[in-house]
Protein backbone atom coordinates (compact mmCIF):
# COMPACT_ATOMS: atom_id res chain seq x y z
CA UNK A 1 0.00 0.00 0.00
CA UNK A 2 1.44 3.06 -0.76
CA UNK A 3 2.10 5.58 1.91
CA UNK A 4 0.96 9.35 1.41
CA UNK A 5 2.75 12.38 2.70
CA UNK A 6 1.77 16.22 2.40
CA UNK A 7 4.91 19.00 2.13
CA UNK A 8 4.83 21.69 4.90
CA UNK A 9 6.28 23.73 2.04
CA UNK A 10 2.55 24.44 1.21
CA UNK A 11 1.99 26.04 4.38
CA UNK A 12 4.52 28.77 4.77
CA UNK A 13 1.35 31.15 5.92
CA UNK A 14 0.67 29.25 9.20
CA UNK A 15 3.15 27.93 11.69
CA UNK A 16 4.35 23.97 11.62
CA UNK A 17 2.60 22.81 14.27
CA UNK A 18 -0.70 24.35 12.54
CA UNK A 19 0.37 22.91 9.55
CA UNK A 20 0.73 19.37 10.83
CA UNK A 21 -3.06 19.46 12.21
CA UNK A 22 -4.37 20.61 8.84
CA UNK A 23 -1.93 17.77 7.17
CA UNK A 24 -3.60 15.29 9.39
CA UNK A 25 -7.01 16.12 8.56
CA UNK A 26 -7.02 15.83 5.08
CA UNK A 27 -5.93 12.13 5.56
CA UNK A 28 -2.26 12.12 5.00
CA UNK A 29 -0.10 9.28 6.65
CA UNK A 30 2.79 11.31 6.71
CA UNK A 31 4.08 14.97 6.51
CA UNK A 32 7.70 16.27 4.93
CA UNK A 33 8.97 19.11 7.02
CA UNK A 34 10.40 21.68 5.33
CA UNK A 35 13.81 22.66 7.51
CA UNK A 36 13.84 26.46 7.30
CA UNK A 37 11.80 29.58 8.14
CA UNK A 38 8.78 29.62 9.15
CA UNK A 39 8.78 25.90 10.04
CA UNK A 40 11.92 23.87 11.19
CA UNK A 41 15.07 26.14 10.90
CA UNK A 42 17.37 24.33 12.96
CA UNK A 43 18.41 27.36 14.62
CA UNK A 44 15.22 27.69 15.87
CA UNK A 45 14.56 24.27 16.67
CA UNK A 46 15.35 23.78 20.35
CA UNK A 47 14.40 20.56 22.23
CA UNK A 48 11.52 21.30 23.85
CA UNK A 49 10.09 22.36 20.47
CA UNK A 50 10.94 19.31 18.83
CA UNK A 51 9.98 17.10 21.88
CA UNK A 52 6.46 19.26 21.55
CA UNK A 53 6.14 18.37 17.67
CA UNK A 54 7.01 14.35 18.37
CA UNK A 55 4.25 14.28 20.80
CA UNK A 56 1.96 15.88 18.03
CA UNK A 57 2.69 13.53 15.75
CA UNK A 58 2.01 10.57 17.96
CA UNK A 59 -1.27 12.00 18.76
CA UNK A 60 -2.54 12.65 14.97
CA UNK A 61 -0.74 8.74 14.48
CA UNK A 62 1.36 10.97 11.93
CA UNK A 63 4.91 10.07 10.19
CA UNK A 64 7.88 12.19 9.12
CA UNK A 65 8.27 11.20 5.81
CA UNK A 66 11.39 13.58 4.60
CA UNK A 67 12.85 16.71 5.71
CA UNK A 68 12.88 18.95 3.08
CA UNK A 69 16.54 21.11 2.89
CA UNK A 70 15.93 22.30 -0.69
CA UNK A 71 15.18 25.95 0.00
CA UNK A 72 17.46 28.19 3.12
CA UNK A 73 15.28 31.87 2.93
CA UNK A 74 16.87 32.02 6.00
CA UNK A 75 19.46 33.43 5.27
CA UNK A 76 19.16 33.51 1.66
CA UNK A 77 16.34 32.34 -1.14
CA UNK A 78 15.15 29.54 -2.69
CA UNK A 79 18.64 28.41 -4.61
CA UNK A 80 21.55 30.25 -2.37
CA UNK A 81 23.70 30.21 -0.47
CA UNK A 82 24.24 26.65 -2.74
CA UNK A 83 26.72 23.92 -2.63
CA UNK A 84 28.47 25.09 -5.59
CA UNK A 85 29.07 28.71 -5.11
CA UNK A 86 32.14 30.06 -6.25
CA UNK A 87 32.89 31.68 -2.33
CA UNK A 88 33.98 28.94 -0.09
CA UNK A 89 32.43 30.68 2.93
CA UNK A 90 28.93 30.86 0.72
CA UNK A 91 29.39 26.98 0.45
CA UNK A 92 30.21 26.37 3.94
CA UNK A 93 26.77 28.15 5.10
CA UNK A 94 24.92 25.20 2.92
CA UNK A 95 27.11 22.59 4.43
CA UNK A 96 26.65 23.92 8.00
CA UNK A 97 23.04 24.33 7.58
CA UNK A 98 22.90 20.58 6.39
CA UNK A 99 24.79 19.33 8.97
CA UNK A 100 22.23 21.23 11.36
CA UNK A 101 19.13 19.07 9.76
CA UNK A 102 21.17 16.14 9.92
CA UNK A 103 21.21 16.38 13.37
CA UNK A 104 17.30 17.80 13.72
CA UNK A 105 16.49 14.85 11.84
CA UNK A 106 18.26 12.23 13.85
CA UNK A 107 16.38 13.77 16.73
CA UNK A 108 13.16 13.60 14.97
CA UNK A 109 13.56 10.28 13.76
CA UNK A 110 13.21 11.52 10.15
CA UNK A 111 15.46 8.59 7.35
CA UNK A 112 15.93 11.18 4.93
CA UNK A 113 16.79 14.75 3.83
CA UNK A 114 15.79 16.00 0.24
CA UNK A 115 18.71 18.45 -0.82
CA UNK A 116 19.10 21.36 -3.73
CA UNK A 117 20.66 19.14 -7.07
CA UNK A 118 23.79 21.85 -6.42
CA UNK A 119 22.03 24.97 -7.47
CA UNK A 120 21.93 27.27 -10.56
CA UNK A 121 25.20 27.27 -12.17
CA UNK A 122 26.89 31.07 -12.25
CA UNK A 123 29.93 31.46 -14.88
CA UNK A 124 31.17 28.19 -14.41
CA UNK A 125 31.32 24.81 -15.97
CA UNK A 126 29.19 21.67 -14.89
CA UNK A 127 32.43 19.57 -14.41
CA UNK A 128 33.77 22.11 -12.17
CA UNK A 129 30.15 22.55 -10.21
CA UNK A 130 30.05 18.62 -10.17
CA UNK A 131 33.77 18.70 -8.41
CA UNK A 132 32.43 21.43 -5.65
CA UNK A 133 28.82 19.53 -5.28
CA UNK A 134 30.77 16.10 -4.33
CA UNK A 135 32.99 18.05 -1.96
CA UNK A 136 30.37 19.63 0.12
CA UNK A 137 28.38 16.17 0.23
CA UNK A 138 31.03 14.00 0.92
CA UNK A 139 32.15 16.22 4.26
CA UNK A 140 28.77 15.46 5.06
CA UNK A 141 28.17 11.70 4.74
CA UNK A 142 29.80 10.11 7.63
CA UNK A 143 28.00 12.34 10.28
CA UNK A 144 24.73 11.32 7.90
CA UNK A 145 25.71 8.02 8.45
CA UNK A 146 26.25 7.98 12.34
CA UNK A 147 22.57 9.44 12.58
CA UNK A 148 21.02 7.08 10.67
CA UNK A 149 19.54 9.43 8.00
CA UNK A 150 19.77 9.28 4.24
CA UNK A 151 21.05 12.37 1.95
CA UNK A 152 18.70 12.82 -0.90
CA UNK A 153 19.46 14.31 -4.13
CA UNK A 154 16.64 16.06 -6.15
CA UNK A 155 16.93 16.68 -9.64
CA UNK A 156 15.46 19.88 -10.85
CA UNK A 157 14.68 21.81 -14.12
CA UNK A 158 17.83 24.44 -14.84
CA UNK A 159 19.74 23.44 -12.24
CA UNK A 160 23.23 21.44 -11.73
CA UNK A 161 21.93 17.99 -12.09
CA UNK A 162 18.37 17.90 -14.09
CA UNK A 163 18.06 14.32 -15.28
CA UNK A 164 18.14 11.17 -13.78
CA UNK A 165 21.08 9.82 -15.74
CA UNK A 166 22.91 12.65 -14.27
CA UNK A 167 21.67 11.85 -10.80
CA UNK A 168 22.74 8.81 -11.16
CA UNK A 169 26.13 9.52 -12.44
CA UNK A 170 26.32 11.45 -9.39
CA UNK A 171 25.52 9.26 -6.67
CA UNK A 172 27.88 6.62 -8.64
CA UNK A 173 30.67 9.02 -8.39
CA UNK A 174 30.37 9.26 -4.60
CA UNK A 175 29.36 5.89 -3.89
CA UNK A 176 27.99 5.83 -0.61
CA UNK A 177 25.02 4.36 1.25
CA UNK A 178 23.47 7.24 2.72
CA UNK A 179 23.63 9.04 -0.93
CA UNK A 180 20.28 8.09 -2.69
CA UNK A 181 17.90 10.63 -5.10
CA UNK A 182 14.40 12.05 -4.31
CA UNK A 183 12.76 11.42 -7.20
CA UNK A 184 10.28 14.51 -7.95
CA UNK A 185 8.20 12.90 -10.88
CA UNK A 186 6.96 16.16 -12.37
CA UNK A 187 10.77 17.92 -12.85
CA UNK A 188 11.40 15.01 -14.85
CA UNK A 189 8.64 15.51 -16.46
CA UNK A 190 9.51 19.06 -17.20
CA UNK A 191 12.78 18.04 -18.78
CA UNK A 192 11.51 15.48 -21.01
CA UNK A 193 12.13 11.64 -19.05
CA UNK A 194 8.80 9.96 -18.37
CA UNK A 195 8.52 9.21 -15.09
CA UNK A 196 7.19 6.30 -15.15
CA UNK A 197 10.49 4.57 -16.63
CA UNK A 198 12.51 6.96 -14.22
CA UNK A 199 10.64 4.89 -11.55
CA UNK A 200 12.08 1.63 -13.28
CA UNK A 201 15.31 2.44 -14.07
CA UNK A 202 16.17 4.09 -10.66
CA UNK A 203 14.22 1.56 -8.21
CA UNK A 204 17.96 0.77 -6.79
CA UNK A 205 18.72 4.29 -5.85
CA UNK A 206 15.30 5.76 -5.38
CA UNK A 207 14.87 7.07 -1.04
CA UNK A 208 11.86 9.08 -1.65
CA UNK A 209 9.00 10.05 -4.05
CA UNK A 210 7.85 14.01 -4.41
CA UNK A 211 4.40 14.58 -6.77
CA UNK A 212 2.52 17.07 -8.42
CA UNK A 213 1.01 17.51 -11.41
CA UNK A 214 2.60 19.80 -14.82
CA UNK A 215 0.99 20.86 -17.39
CA UNK A 216 1.39 19.76 -20.95
CA UNK A 217 3.91 22.51 -21.97
CA UNK A 218 5.76 20.67 -18.96
CA UNK A 219 6.84 24.12 -17.41
CA UNK A 220 8.01 23.57 -14.03
CA UNK A 221 4.67 24.79 -12.02
CA UNK A 222 3.63 22.68 -9.34
CA UNK A 223 -0.06 21.78 -9.89
CA UNK A 224 -2.54 19.72 -7.71
CA UNK A 225 -2.24 15.96 -9.29
CA UNK A 226 -5.34 15.41 -11.45
CA UNK A 227 -5.18 18.94 -12.87
CA UNK A 228 -2.22 18.82 -15.30
CA UNK A 229 -0.79 16.31 -18.02
CA UNK A 230 1.18 13.72 -16.20
CA UNK A 231 0.47 9.97 -16.52
CA UNK A 232 -0.28 8.64 -12.75
CA UNK A 233 -1.74 5.45 -14.04
CA UNK A 234 1.33 4.78 -15.19
CA UNK A 235 3.23 6.26 -12.37
CA UNK A 236 1.94 4.04 -9.92
CA UNK A 237 1.74 0.91 -11.87
CA UNK A 238 5.66 1.26 -11.82
CA UNK A 239 5.08 1.82 -8.19
CA UNK A 240 4.07 -1.32 -7.66
CA UNK A 241 6.05 -3.25 -10.58
CA UNK A 242 9.54 -2.36 -8.34
CA UNK A 243 7.87 -2.70 -4.97
CA UNK A 244 8.67 0.69 -4.22
CA UNK A 245 8.06 1.27 0.10
CA UNK A 246 8.82 4.22 0.78
CA UNK A 247 7.28 7.64 1.09
CA UNK A 248 5.14 9.50 -1.72
CA UNK A 249 5.26 13.12 -0.88
CA UNK A 250 2.83 15.70 -2.72
CA UNK A 251 4.70 19.09 -2.82
CA UNK A 252 2.72 21.79 -3.48
CA UNK A 253 4.52 24.26 -2.27
CA UNK A 254 2.45 27.00 -4.87
CA UNK A 255 -0.48 27.22 -2.95
CA UNK A 256 0.37 28.63 0.05
CA UNK A 257 -2.70 30.71 -0.10
CA UNK A 258 -5.02 27.61 -0.33
CA UNK A 259 -2.90 24.75 1.21
CA UNK A 260 -5.44 22.91 2.80
CA UNK A 261 -7.83 23.05 0.17
CA UNK A 262 -5.35 21.82 -2.12
CA UNK A 263 -3.98 19.48 0.10
CA UNK A 264 -7.41 17.82 0.50
CA UNK A 265 -8.22 17.84 -3.49
CA UNK A 266 -4.15 16.31 -3.78
CA UNK A 267 -5.58 13.42 -1.51
CA UNK A 268 -9.16 13.15 -2.81
CA UNK A 269 -7.06 12.06 -6.30
CA UNK A 270 -4.87 10.15 -5.01
CA UNK A 271 -6.89 7.93 -2.82
CA UNK A 272 -7.84 5.40 -5.94
CA UNK A 273 -3.63 4.68 -6.05
CA UNK A 274 -4.06 4.06 -2.39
Amino acid sequence: MTQFAFSSNAFKRTSLEEAITAIASCGYSGVEIMADIPHAYPAHMSSERIGGIIAQLQQLRLKISNINAFTLFAIGDTYRPTWIDPDPAVRKQRITHTAACIDMAGELGAQSISLQPGGPLVGQSADSALDLYAEGISQLLPHAERRGVTLTVEPEPGLLIETSVQCRDFIARINHPHLRMNADLGHFFCVGEDPAAVIESCADIISHIHVEDIAANRVHQHLIPGTGAMDFGSIFQAIDKVRYKGWVTVELYPYETTAEDAALQAMKFLQQYM
